[in-house]
């Protein structure tokens, strides 16, 4: 007889809009604001299929994962390493603010993430141990589950290059929408599990 190969489905969300409008944050624990709240409750609605949330530790996605986890009792775990990437001396700044004096310097770190991150910034190499070594763990520890991670656009960028194999360098070439879903199915094949991407900005269903 065939032996039946474990299933697990992960679905990723990224954070709502935030208050003080649109800026590069990094781990800087600003909140939702209250069209991010929006975003988060319409998207997800009363669709609630998960056996475990999993979040990152900032505030605007731990907020609403306890709200989730609360609403119809889903088990949730905190996950530190999910949090967003260091963007260094960046962090809190606009666009405009950014560029006001190298008009290129957001062109040249988009083309070339690895060799021209912002200063202090945490590396991408770093980031992705981090991420893959969280992802690894919730995928063994709830084998078989549905599992929700509520996360960062990082996080999520991260997830997807880590399952395709895409380097580093063409990280920011992924864009990941406020409250957008992204879903894995992940087989186990030994001790290891082959992961597929399902959907990215898809609906739930």
């Amino acid at each position: 007889m065939k032996e039946e190969r474990v299933s697990t489905l992960i679905d990723l969300i990224r954070h709502g809009e935030l208050v003080g409008g649109s800026r590069y944050r990094g781990q800087i624990d600003d909140p939702l604001s209250e069209t991010g709240w929006r975003q988060m409750r319409t998207i997800v609605a009363d669709f609630h299929p998960w056996d475990v949330i999993v979040s990152s530790s900032l505030s605007r996605c731990l907020a609403f994962a306890e709200e989730l986890s609360e609403r119809h009792g889903i088990p949730l775990e905190i996950e530190p390493r999910f949090k967003e990437i260091g963007f260094g001396t960046w962090q809190g700044k606009t666009r405009e603010e950014i560029t006001a004096y190298d008009s290129g310097v957001l062109q040249r770190f988009y083309r070339d993430p690895v060799n021209n991150h912002p200063d202090e910034a945490e590396g991408l190499g770093v980031f992705r141990c981090r991420i893959v070594a969280a992802w690894n763990e919730v995928l063994n520890r709830h084998a078989g589950k549905h599992i929700l991670i509520v996360g960062h656009a990082g996080t999520i960028r991260m997830a997807i290059a880590h399952v395709l194999d895409i380097p580093l360098s063409h990280l920011f070439r992924i864009k990941v929408a406020n409250a957008g879903i992204t879903r894995f199915e992940c087989l186990e094949q030994g001790d290891e599990f082959l992961c597929q991407l399902v959907f990215h900005g898809g609906a739930l269903a």
